[in-house]
């Protein structure tokens, strides 16, 4: 099985390198980016609109990965969910997947993908719910402190940044491996899409925007490089 894992990761990442070097009729399908997933269930998944170009910048300025601009709206049901390594969920609402979106999602994620579900306050319910559809043999548990996640770039020796207050809890990330790979994290109490915004729009001090934006470039190096 960890063998089978291990070839479906190298499948995705060729064709994820083929994407950079293939030529395209849009230079910028050609580059990196994030899948913003858009979903049913009635939640505002299209929430934050600057922050994913926000985070997209900062990781064109402080890697080599060759990054978009802008990030790429996807749904389960199309094939542009293969084209992105990063897929992004976020919202205040409800999530819901259909039968076949899970199969679908699930497929993915086996395959080398990678989703960032970030609670932007009020889908931690459904979220949990949702994934536990996705991966009934997998359980979503917190991710050690020690994983690099939390080091591959920028340090978080305590882990995920608490960005906005919300129930006044404390900021965690949970995940679900597959195998030995983080596949799906999920952070929660944190708002990290909150801290990725133009500063204009929540007026979170410098700092607090600047850890949010290291975590974030955390996630995508992650994503985009981890193996089995």
């Amino acid at each position: 099985m960890k063998r089978e894992t291990g070839r479906r990761h190298a499948c995705f990442a060729a064709l994820v390198i083929a994407a950079w070097l293939v030529p395209s009729p849009s230079s910028e399908r050609a580059l990196l980016t994030i899948g913003r997933l858009h979903y049913d269930g009635g939640g505002d998944w299209y929430a934050n609109p600057s922050s994913l170009p926000n985070l997209l910048a900062a990781i064109r300025e402080r890697t080599a990965l060759p990054v978009a601009a802008r990030e790429r709206v996807v749904t389960l049901d199309g094939p542009d969910v293969w084209e992105a390594p990063y897929l992004y969920l976020t919202g205040h609402g409800n999530v819901r997947f259909t039968d076949a979106q899970v199969g679908t999602l699930r497929r993915y994620l086996e395959a080398g993908g990678f989703l960032h579900a970030d609670d932007n306050y009020g889908m931690d319910q459904s979220f949990r719910r949702e994934i536990a559809r996705v991966f009934p043999d997998r359980p979503l548990v917190e991710v050690p402190l020690d994983h690099p996640i939390y080091h591959v770039v920028y340090d978080f020796p305590r882990g995920i940044p608490k960005i906005h207050e919300h129930d006044g809890l404390p900021a965690q990330g949970f995940g679900v491996f597959v195998g030995n790979r983080l596949a799906v994290y999920y952070s929660y109490q944190s708002d990290l899409g909150d801290g990725w915004e133009d500063s204009e729009v929540h007026h979170d001090p410098q700092p607090v925007r600047e850890q949010a934006l290291r975590m974030g470039v955390n996630l995508f190096v992650y994503a985009t490089t981890a193996v089995p």
